[in-house]
């Protein structure tokens, strides 16, 4: 495992996970302009490490776990900010993270069935895609508010497709852990 966390995609998940905390004080500190600058650059190599591991093929079993943490931890410590700095109401911050908990009830019933994490689904991908656009466009309305009449509109059009997308993806991955523990109740 210790080769694994040498490949520079997991290197770079590794660094997206470090730049956590020092994202979540920039938002605490109302430090906008900074905080949209390193989701930018967090975005870029969470970008470079998916390129990089399929074109140099150094897709790593650690950086299928690590790379969806970062993921989920950016998100989860972005809503921590923005509803603690009021750019987002709670619901919104729940609705997301009623998801993470639902699957965290969902993941230990594959490993009692012999099954590691389910493959990322396009939908997945797709909602994390548009949270990740929504929280640095509703952390730049609050930078910038002479735009906001343009910001808010796409951004929260952004969060909810996002949270909804989400959600749906969801869904989808309790279906398949449904069919995969009743196909392996069948199979005996």
């Amino acid at each position: 495992m210790w080769h694994e966390a040498k490949t520079v995609p997991n290197l770079l998940s590794f660094l997206r996970l470090a730049l956590i905390p020092v994202f979540l004080w920039l938002i605490l500190r109302h430090q906008g302009g900074l905080a949209i600058a390193l989701l930018i650059f967090s975005g870029l190599t969470d970008y470079l490490d998916g390129y990089i591991a399929r074109k140099y093929n150094q897709v790593t079993r650690l950086g299928k776990l690590i790379d969806p943490a970062a993921d989920r931890l950016y998100i989860f410590t972005t809503l921590i900010g923005l509803v603690a700095t009021g750019v987002i109401p709670f619901w919104l911050a729940a609705v997301i993270v009623a998801r993470d908990v639902m699957l965290a009830i969902v993941y230990p019933i594959l490993a009692t069935h012999g099954y590691g994490p389910l493959p990322v689904h396009y939908l997945g991908k797709a909602g994390t895609f548009a949270l990740l656009y929504a929280f640095p466009l509703l952390l730049l309305a609050n930078v910038v508010e002479s735009a906001n009449f343009v910001i808010l509109p796409i951004a929260w059009a952004f969060a909810l497709w996002g949270a909804g997308l989400y959600w749906w993806a969801g869904f989808v991955y309790v279906k398949q852990v449904r069919d995969l523990v009743l196909g392996a109740r069948a199979s005996r």
